[in-house]
């Protein structure tokens, strides 16, 4: 018989200002967007007694410590996008290695991110799995 998978997602928002430079276009001005991020979780283990992969309220804890990083900012003035703009891309990016080492104590593997703008452009970011 074949082992299976669970993923989990959760979801949160934040609200952010960024600037695209060098994108010779309107995005080059600072502007702000309410972004959305989604996060999933794989496992192929329940806990024995609760026949949970992980605790969802645990789970959107994680995340809204990164949200928070992020929210009511100039992403732009942030340590990590000095160097880079900070687009969706980057942003899933970012989530992604920030919900990585968060998760590590868990037993899960974050499988991907995704970064939102507005409903109809989405970013999203994954690694190989350890």
């Amino acid at each position: 018989m074949t082992q299976g998978t669970w993923r989990l997602r959760v979801s949160s928002d934040f609200s952010s200002s960024h600037q695209l430079h060098h994108y010779e276009g309107k995005c080059e001005n600072m502007h702000g967007h309410n972004f959305t991020v989604e996060v999933d979780v794989v496992g192929d283990s329940l806990h024995p007694k609760l026949g949970i992969l992980m605790d969802f309220k645990e789970l959107k804890r994680l995340l809204k410590v990164v949200t928070d990083e992020l929210d009511h900012r100039h992403l732009n003035d942030l340590p990590a996008f000095k160097a880079q703009n900070p687009s969706s891309e980057l942003l899933a990016q970012f989530v992604f290695r920030r919900m990585k080492d968060l998760l590590a104590p868990h037993p899960v593997s974050l499988a991907e991110v995704m970064v939102s703008e507005k409903e109809s452009s989405r970013a999203y970011y994954s690694e190989g799995r350890d």
